[in-house]
């Protein structure tokens, strides 16, 4: 009976110091586990930083392009405006904000100013989406003794980017002037 109860006691040694290297075994690999979480975990914020990095690069990268295209834009606007106002319409100002073009002027009739805005709306991709905002008769002089009856006008329109022109029909003056 003794005897059962040493091999019994050595068994259950056994068993226990078998379990005690399988939870240290496991404790070493948990061990390696979370070190290499934390070298991972600080790879992950390289690639975050590195990402932004990326996106900013890009942004700026944008930013140049933008401005490298938009370059010959004041060129493009003043090439259509001459092209697009019929004779007799005259501008006695233009301001421009952004990607938008504020317009002033006279023309010797309404139709004038209706050709004008006919030809702003479709004969050019440069110029969209004319609108006019007034339009006044006033008496202009020419001299001391003539005077003449005009049409004053004012109008708004968006002077299209160079990268939104190239998705359509670029004039061909504008491609040679490249």
């Amino acid at each position: 009976m003794f005897a059962s109860f040493l091999l019994g006691l050595v068994i259950a040694g056994a068993i226990y110091w078998w379990f005690q290297m399988m939870i240290t075994a496991q404790q070493e690999k948990n061990a390696f586990l979370q070190s290499e979480i934390k070298v991972l975990e600080g790879q992950i914020k390289e690639i975050a930083t590195i990402e932004d990095e990326i996106a900013s690069l890009k942004a700026r990268q944008k930013a140049v392009e933008d401005l490298q295209s938009d370059r010959n834009l004041p060129v493009h606007l003043l090439n259509e405006l001459v092209r697009q106002i019929p004779e007799g319409a005259y501008i006695s100002s233009i301001k421009q904000s952004g990607q938008t073009i504020a317009m002033q002027g006279f023309a010797q009739s309404n139709e004038r100013v209706s050709e004008m805005l006919r030809n702003l709306t479709d004969n050019t991709p440069w110029l969209s989406k004319p609108e006019l905002v007034e339009i006044v008769a006033r008496n202009i002089n020419l001299s001391q003794k003539e005077q003449r009856r005009v049409s004053a006008f004012n109008l708004r329109f968006r002077l299209m980017r160079t990268s939104e022109v190239k998705g359509g029909n670029e004039p061909a003056s504008a491609t040679q002037g490249k």
